[in-house]
């Protein structure tokens, strides 16, 4: 089964994208990686004859795999086209469930926090310029402190 998975799989990341990378999973399945669209496909052997277990998930930043967002259970006495079409379904699926909460981006959209104008960003965020009730504190404390300090040396001469 194993072989056939190895097969099927490597077959099917010739159809779903020019670059990948395909390797051989712990539990005997079988993942397809496809860095440059951040996507990964995992086929894994099901308890059933000649079915597999297809899982699609999205590739982080840094290179980990997100957990699967859609799996199916499909047979591989369909054609490799068909089984093509399965995974794109799937992959579709879990480009849908993309959010910014989650550290993922699409393929394409800019990183997060990379923009052109940071610092314009950061100045826009702020709620006042103005100095803090803090701050005023700390400003007096240490003019006290100076003004002490000339007083003394004033008084010893």
């Amino acid at each position: 089964m194993s072989a056939q998975l190895r097969d099927t799989a490597s077959e099917l990341a010739g159809l779903l994208w020019r670059e990948h990378t395909v390797y051989r999973e712990r539990t005997g399945g079988v993942v397809i990686r496809g860095a440059h669209v951040e996507r990964w496909i995992s086929l894994s052997p099901t308890g059933g004859k000649d079915q597999v277990l297809i899982r699609a998930g999205r590739i982080l930043d840094g290179g980990t795999t997100a957990p699967a967002r859609s799996e199916a259970v499909v047979s591989l006495t369909i054609g490799t086209s068909e089984l093509a079409a399965v995974c794109r379904r799937l992959l579709a699926d879990a480009a849908v469930g993309a959010s910014a909460y989650d550290g993922v981006r699409a393929p394409g959209q800019p990183r997060p926090g990379r923009t052109k104008n940071r610092t314009k960003n950061r100045t826009k965020n702020r709620k006042s310029r103005h100095t803090g009730f803090a701050s005023w504190v700390v400003i007096l404390a240490v003019a006290s402190l100076v003004a002490l300090f000339l007083r003394n040396v004033v008084a010893a001469l």
